[in-house]
Order: structure tokens, then C-alpha cells, then sequence
């Protein structure tokens, strides 16, 4: 019987063949569920094969079909076919030309955009026919199926203000990053994708056994590295829809032992003596007192802070020491570095310190 998850398995295979035989490399392609694709991608970079020259495309009705270079060794795919995919010679100011756009307006159109699980989010701006904004996006991505519109996150429980503009308009899907799977609906919680590498560094940082409090946990964006990295992680969440994601984002990857989630305001958590403090929220600062008092001797504190280029770093460490001082506490600052810009003017930081 044929076996669909071994790429190298298919009905006209005698025994000794290899099913590429006399296939170009350059028309090799696996083929991976729709809802996996995303994290195929991510498998087939780290093992070497995915070809970035070529595009994602459909392959059939739940499938898509991933370039590859050679046949996957450790990536559990469908099939390995040999199929025409289109190279990325062309972007999004090309699809838009070819569906009429003057240059005046292809000016005004996105120039970044990121794919999120089977979702693309890209910010219009005052690009004309977002629509068609959308389905050149579709066109672009394959593995994707809807592309959000995003406006900005109000209120304390940052809540995204999103549209649908192409696609089928599912808002919900799982994200890969660096291992990490992240459940969430993009319509009801808030997704930074320039957050990547910080997310992906706090797993880096930490050693098994430590204890760590994530005070602003959403959907796990730092919790679920740290614990798979083996670290033991308070995390305290008050957006309901967030918390509900991050007790399944634990199941999901495998460290529902190592999270304990509470739904409330990380004020109201009681913990002391942590490794770590995680404040990755831009007004963090204004909690530094509880953050201090959960932390033990020689901890770690992250502090996250959105702050106007002309006052890096002396705000976001002055903020520090002086939540330090009113416990008669000591900092020494292991590393500054900027996330992301915030907006014109203003940067994404991070702070670490160790406070004695």
C-alpha cells in the first residue's frame, strides 16, 4: 500500500527506484497539507532544501506544493512531485501593473506585509482598491488564504483594529516560529511579526529549571519559548481571548507543565523570589515595583518600553534605576538593544539588567 507521508513513496514505484529520477532540481516540489504549510516552510529551511527562488502555489483543494531543491529527508511530506512553480521574479508593484495600476498609485501601495500562519497582514495606508491590494497578496503567498487589512490596538487589552479584504476570511490559524506553534485569531489578539527574533531570543537566554515571570503574557509570545526551553513560567494574562490561546498554546507545544497561567492583572499574582522577570508591554515601566518585588537576588529583568529615539537609553534606564533605588536594590544593565521602530521617531527597546 502506498504510504502518503513518505516522499518517496508512490503507486508506479518498483523496488531500487527513485521516484525523482530524471527530475530537474529546479522542478522538484513537496507537496504539504494547506493547514501544515507554514511549518513545512520552516522545516525545509532548517533542513536545507527549501528553494526561496520559486513560489508556494496550490496544488489541489487542500494542498499546496513548497519548492524544494532535493527531496526532503526529515520534513513529513505528501508526495515529492515534479511541477512547474513560478519563480519570484516578480513582486507586488508588478501584479499590480499587470491589473492596470498607474505608477502614481502603485507609489502608494504596501511595501511590507507579514505572512502569519495562513494569514497575511499588511497596513493599506491610502493605497486605492484594497481589494486588489489583497488578491496580489494571495497571488504572492500561496500557503496563505486570507489577507487582513490592520489598523492599530486600542484599549488595555490591546485589541487589533482589522479588516478582511481577499480571501476566505478566516481569521484564526497557527503560526510557526523557530519551533514555536502559536494558536490565535488575528481578528481578537494582537500579533507583532517584528517581534520574531526577540521572541525566539528569550528562549535562547534562559536555562532549564529557571523560574520566570512573563507579566504581560498574551497568547505566549515569550512564555512558550522560555518553557520550551525548560524553563518554569508564571504568566499572567487579563485579555480574556488572549488567556484562552495561551492555556491552549501550552497544550499545544508540548509545556503545559511548565506554564502556569493565571487570568488577572499581574499586579494581583503573588510570586517572589524568580530568576526572571519578562515586561513586555511598552508602559511596563509603571509596573517595575511589583516586577521588583517578584524578583530574587541576582535576577534578570527584560523591561520593553517604546521610547523616543532622542532619549535612548537614559529614559528606559533611569526608569529602572530609580524603581531599583526605592528598594534599595542595585542594577547592573547586561544589554540594551532596539526591537523594532514604534513609530516615526520612536523605538521598540529592550533593557536587560540584573538586579542585586
Amino acid at each position: 500500500m502506498t504510504d502518503p507521508t513518505d516522499p518517496t513513496d508512490g503507486p508506479d514505484r518498483t523496488d531500487g527506484d527513485d521516484p525523482t529520477d530524471g527530475i530537474e532540481a529546479v522542478d522538484l516540489a513537496a507537496v504539504v497539507e494547506k493547514p501544515r504549510a507554514e511549518a513545512a516552510v520552516e522545516s525545509l529551511r532548517e533542513e536545507g532544501v527549501y528553494d526561496d527562488a520559486r513560489s508556494v502555489a496550490a496544488h489541489d483543494a487542500g494542498t499546496v506544493a513548497v519548492p524544494v531543491s532535493d527531496p526532503p529527508a526529515e520534513t513529513d511530506v505528501v508526495a515529492v512531485v515534479r511541477t512547474d512553480l513560478p519563480r519570484r521574479t516578480r513582486g507586488l508593484r508588478d501584479l499590480l501593473r499587470e491589473r492596470g495600476w498607474e505608477e502614481t498609485e502603485i507609489d502608494r501601495a504596501p511595501g511590507s506585509w507579514a505572512v502569519v500562519g495562513r494569514v497575511v497582514l499588511v497596513e493599506v495606508g491610502d493605497s486605492p482598491r484594497p481589494a486588489e491590494v489583497g488578491e496580489a497578496l494571495l497571488a504572492l503567498h500561496g500557503e496563505a488564504d486570507t489577507v487582513l487589512a490592520r489598523g492599530g490596538v486600542s484599549g488595555p487589552t490591546r485589541e487589533p483594529d482589522v479588516e478582511v479584504i481577499a480571501g476566505e476570511g478566516d481569521t484564526e490559524t497557527v503560526h510557526t516560529e523557530h519551533g514555536t506553534r502559536y494558536a490565535l485569531d488575528l481578528a481578537e489578539v494582537t500579533f507583532a511579526p517584528g517581534n520574531k527574533d526577540e521572541r525566539a531570543r528569550m528562549g535562547e537566554v534562559v536555562a532549564g529549571g529557571e523560574r520566570v515571570f512573563d507579566m504581560f503574557a498574551g497568547i505566549g509570545y515569550f512564555t512558550l519559548p522560555m518553557a520550551r526551553a525548560g524553563a518554569d513560567v508564571t504568566a499572567a494574562e487579563v485579555n480574556p481571548t488572549a488567556f484562552r490561546y495561551l492555556v491552549e498554546n501550552a497544550v499545544l507545544n508540548g509545556v503545559e507543565d511548565r506554564v502556569s497561567a493565571f487570568r488577572a492583572d499581574c499586579r494581583d499574582v503573588e510570586i517572589e523570589g524568580v530568576d526572571r522577570v519578562v515586561m513586555g508591554y511598552y508602559d511596563a515601566y509603571e509596573y517595575l515595583d511589583p516586577a521588583l518585588a517578584a524578583l530574587g537576588p541576582g535576577g534578570v529583568v527584560h523591561l520593553h518600553e517604546a521610547t523616543p529615539e532622542a532619549e535612548l537609553w537614559d529614559r528606559p534606564v533611569s526608569r529602572l534605576r530609580e524603581a531599583a533605588a526605592r528598594r534599595d536594590r542595585t542594577v547592573e544593565v547586561l544589554d540594551r538593544r532596539t526591537v523594532k521602530s514604534h513609530s516615526p521617531g520612536v523605538a521598540h527597546v529592550v533593557v536587560d539588567a540584573r538586579i542585586g
